[in-house]
């Protein structure tokens, strides 16, 4: 009984996003104007972690000056949370229109000769947006276009984000499964396009290196530069910009395009500094509610 209308719950969640999802941007930009005042001065979600992340980053920084780009950074957030709704019901002529990539011909120059790439990137902008960019690359006969995601403990919105992730033909792969994946695709000949987020957090037995980050010393993944190193994938960094309200520019730049010769952590570094330049443009697009420094006390 208790499935039962836990099942229910979840059918009249997903017709309330589906209804949303039908509305215009502009009209879903009102929602998130609603949507910020909740989260941020109601629920006050992770202001705490928010705060002391800018605090330890920008400890300089005038505090009038943190709370506007704290409100500024709610603002995008909220934004983030429409804008990932509207997934759900957004023509690839809309998307196009909101989402540019440039240099797309970085990435078409190594698959259309067999050569699979990895493509980096980080909480930044609108990263749900980003796999609208089999809309802007050439697809090879046989290419496994996909992203490597953390599955969500709750089943329905990890298959909720699976579909909305999906959206534009991309494949959905289980972090635990990625390199068994991407060799298998190799093994049969095949040409793989594959998104990594790696501004993420490893836990404390996956920490093997440690960069300077935004000021900070922090321990970061490396698992995406063995994988590039054994598979010999070229490794291509994604940098997002914040054009306007609901309009993102991403870039394609060639960090590497043979991984194995590069010393060991050298395609890390460069990607954690390329994540550092991008947020440092404008701050108020990356995702501060992560506990990026929880483990600074172990090194």
């Amino acid at each position: 009984m208790k499935d039962f209308f836990r099942n229910i719950g979840y059918s009249l969640l997903y017709a309330l996003l589906f209804l949303l999802a039908l509305l215009p941007l502009p009209i879903l930009y009102i929602v998130s104007d609603v949507l910020y005042i909740i989260v941020y001065y109601v629920i006050k979600y992770r202001r705490k972690v928010v705060r002391e992340n800018m605090q330890k980053v920008y400890p300089d920084m005038l505090q009038k000056e943190r709370l506007s780009l704290e409100r500024n950074f709610y603002k995008h957030f909220t934004d983030y949370m429409v804008e990932t709704i509207k997934l759900l019901h957004i023509s690839d002529k809309e998307m196009r229109r909101r989402m540019e990539f440039v240099d797309a011909d970085v990435v078409d120059r190594y698959t259309t000769q067999g050569r699979s790439v990895m493509l980096l990137l980080g909480h930044y902008g609108n990263w749900e947006w980003i796999p609208s960019l089999t809309m802007w690359c050439a697809q090879p006969q046989g290419i496994q276009a996909g992203q490597i995601y953390r599955p969500l403990r709750n089943k329905w919105f990890d298959q909720f984000f699976i579909r909305l992730r999906g959206r534009f033909g991309t494949q959905c792969i289980a972090k635990n499964d990625t390199f068994r994946n991407l060799l298998k695709c190799k093994r049969e000949g095949r040409v793989s396009l594959t998104g990594f987020i790696a501004d993420q957090t490893p836990s404390p037995r996956n920490i093997h290196h440690w960069v300077d980050f935004l000021g900070r010393s922090t321990p970061v993944l490396t698992g995406f530069e063995t994988i590039a190193r054994k598979l010999d994938m070229a490794v291509v960094y994604i940098d997002v910009e914040v054009v306007k309200r609901g309009y993102y520019r991403a870039t394609f730049r060639l960090l590497e395009d043979n991984p194995a010769a590069c010393p060991e952590f050298d395609i890390t570094n460069r990607y954690n500094a390329a994540m550092e330049q991008t947020i440092r443009r404008a701050p108020h697009a990356w995702l501060w509610t992560h506990k990026r420094w929880k483990w600074e006390h172990i090194r």
